[in-house]
């Protein structure tokens, strides 16, 4: 964790700008020793000497400045750009004829490279080419003409500029990347963590009120019961991290009635998830439309209610959910000792219809199939094929409602 720290402060513009800083300094003196060299030379060394003066107090001043990117602000750049163009434009002024005409340096010299490049750490290639360009027309204009000299000078500053403005945003990007990695690392840790301690105390103590209570029996195992779905409930938690409360028809944040939008049927499926029924299915939503999702959802609550009404309390349930190209598969599956034959046809003589209603009654109404499989001794599964294309109108159309779920035997 302490190396991971240490990661997290440490810039890699740090180094550039203490190098600049540097730069500015010694490229300040530089251009005052050039001047006192050439003193004699200049037609009015007043206005060399007094624009060098102004020039040397601002480098030493704002040598703080330059500490990061954050205290280079538009302002203070421009202000700086603005005192090396004025240093360019003012040489034709205070030079003499000769040393003009002979391509000499111009009065703050290579002191305009820390401008442009100041531009280049603080703004990225964009401003780096923008600076570069203005003082590259100040050269050229100052000359009067296109020297072989001062444009490969032009040029030089120009590109040198671009590519550091480049790799800085290029060092920025990779160090948001390294944060946010790093980040991800330290969570996990410390999920990681919680889950040890969690599994070493909660889980084991879930475990065996679970395990006590159904031995116990009576009010003692539906105690153990709510132990096992808070047990498995956690291990999600703890292995798959929060997961959003799914919105569901009979949630009070419900999607409305009318909302147009696909609906993942997987979320409205995870409340049927719990420590006896166990859903599966994509990793990625499974789409589809609001009404045709919620009826669905609706005939899985009907077939779970019959296996816990048929089956037992504490009966398990498998949920499959695929997700093809044209249609959703749905199959539940149950661990009871099948239906014996005829029973479906003697449920619907007594009235009994959720099978008939409540399973195949909505996905016909959705232009879709259920189908039970029923092997005597090794459970049922029904199957619901639901098309992506509500080809019978649904609940819009034919204006039939089935309750949600059947609450008591519903064959």
């Amino acid at each position: 964790m302490r190396r991971e720290a240490a990661a997290m402060s440490m810039s890699v513009e740090q180094p550039l700008w203490r190098a600049l800083t540097a730069y500015r300094a010694l490229t300040a003196v530089y251009a005052v020793a050039i001047a006192v060299v050439a003193r004699d030379s200049y037609e009015r060394p007043q206005v060399a000497f007094g624009y060098l003066a102004v020039l040397l107090v601002w480098t030493l001043a704002t040598l703080p400045r330059f500490t990061g990117a954050a205290r280079c602000t538009r302002p203070f750049l421009a202000v700086d750009t603005g005192l090396a163009l004025a240093g360019i434009l003012l040489t034709p002024l205070a030079d003499g004829a000769g040393r003009h005409a002979a391509d000499g340096p111009t009065l703050p010299s290579i002191w305009t490279a820390g401008a442009v490049l100041a531009c280049a750490l603080k703004g990225g290639w964009r401003w780096a080419a923008a600076a570069s360009t203005l003082v590259g027309a100040a050269n050229l204009a100052q000359r009067g003409e296109a020297s072989p000299n001062t444009l490969h000078n032009v040029l030089l500053v120009w590109v040198a500029a671009i590519a550091i403005g480049y790799v800085v945003e290029v060092a920025r990007a990779s160090e948001r990347t390294l944060a946010r990695a790093l980040e991800i690392q330290a969570a996990t840790r410390e999920r990681e963590r919680l889950a040890r301690d969690i599994h070493d105390g909660v889980l084991q103590v879930l475990a065996m009120v679970q395990r006590r209570g159904t031995a116990v029996g009576g009010e003692a195992a539906e105690l153990g019961r709510l132990a096992g779905e808070q047990e498995a409930a956690l291990r999600r938690l703890i292995t798959q991290g929060p997961v959003p409360e799914p919105r569901t028809a009979a949630g009070p944040d419900a999607a409305p009635e009318d909302d147009p939008r696909p609906q993942d049927l997987m979320a409205l499926l995870g409340r049927y998830a719990d420590a006896r029924v166990t859903l599966s299915g994509p990793g990625t939503p499974v789409e589809l439309a609001p009404h045709a999702a919620r009826e669905t959802a609706a005939a899985v609550g009907a077939a779970l209610d019959n296996v816990r009404t048929h089956v037992g309390p504490g009966a398990r349930a498998w949920v499959l959910v695929e997700d093809e190209p044209d249609q959703v598969l749905v199959s539940v599956r149950d661990e009871g000792p099948g239906i014996p034959e005829g029973r479906l046809a003697e449920a619907a003589e007594e009235g009994r219809l959720g099978v008939a209603q409540s399973i195949r009654g909505r996905l016909r109404d959705l232009g879709g199939t259920a189908e039970l499989v029923s092997v005597p001794g090794q459970g049922t599964e029904v199957e619901l094929t639901v098309p992506k294309q509500d080809q019978g109108g649904g609940e819009a159309a034919t204006g039939r409602r089935y309750p949600a779920r059947t609450g008591e035997g519903t064959q």
